[in-house]
């Protein structure tokens, strides 16, 4: 059984850059979806990076709390790392310039990131099975809404991917089951 979700609030600009490296965010990711311990040789593996630059990453999200090490499979020699939560959100105090920065630095990389994704899935959606091709959508609708409105929308929409959310899944989801990144932005424009 998936142990409960905690999620945790960045606040702090130096969690906030700490977290703004595409490799740091990926782990991050991945330890918190996932739930798992793995070893700087495993997780190298999720970042295309070498076991050293990955144990390095991985000491510098532990130094801001976002990653621990977790109790070793065997004879203590192999060290092991999990997250600290299953996911984050990143609310600085935006009237701060130090955290407006950092915030935005980490926003970079984490979109820079998602549209890398969403531009590599549309590379290969050719050789995908076509259930996949047909459940997968990109979608761009303008609406016209009140703040308080926005606020119900994205409550609602939180509460429609909560039952699907990896950690929690990993242990009953069906057969076919594949991991899904959904990215959901709603905010004002002019």
């Amino acid at each position: 059984m998936a142990e409960q979700r905690v999620r945790t609030r960045i606040t702090d600009p130096k969690v906030m850059r700490a977290l703004a490296h595409p490799a740091r965010i990926a782990i991050v990711e991945h330890l918190g979806s996932t739930g798992e311990a793995v070893s700087a040789t495993q997780c190298a593996g999720l970042v295309d990076l070498s076991p050293s630059a990955t144990s390095y990453h991985l000491r510098e999200l532990a130094k801001v709390g976002l990653v621990e090490q977790a109790p070793s499979r065997g004879d203590g020699r192999e060290r092991l790392w999990r997250s600290t939560t299953s996911g984050f959100s990143v609310e600085g105090d935006l009237d701060e310039p130090e955290t407006r920065r950092s915030q935005q630095e980490l926003v970079d990389v984490y979109l820079a990131r998602d549209f890398a994704r969403l531009r590599e899935w549309f590379g290969r959606q050719h050789e995908e099975p076509r259930a996949w091709r047909d459940a997968s959508t990109l979608m761009g609708p303008m609406l016209l809404m009140t703040a308080e409105e926005l606020v119900a929308l994205n409550e609602r929409v939180q509460e429609l991917v909560e039952p699907y959310r990896r950690r929690e899944r990993m242990d009953d989801a069906p057969a076919d089951a594949r991991p899904v990144a959904v990215h959901y932005a709603s905010f004002p424009v002019d």
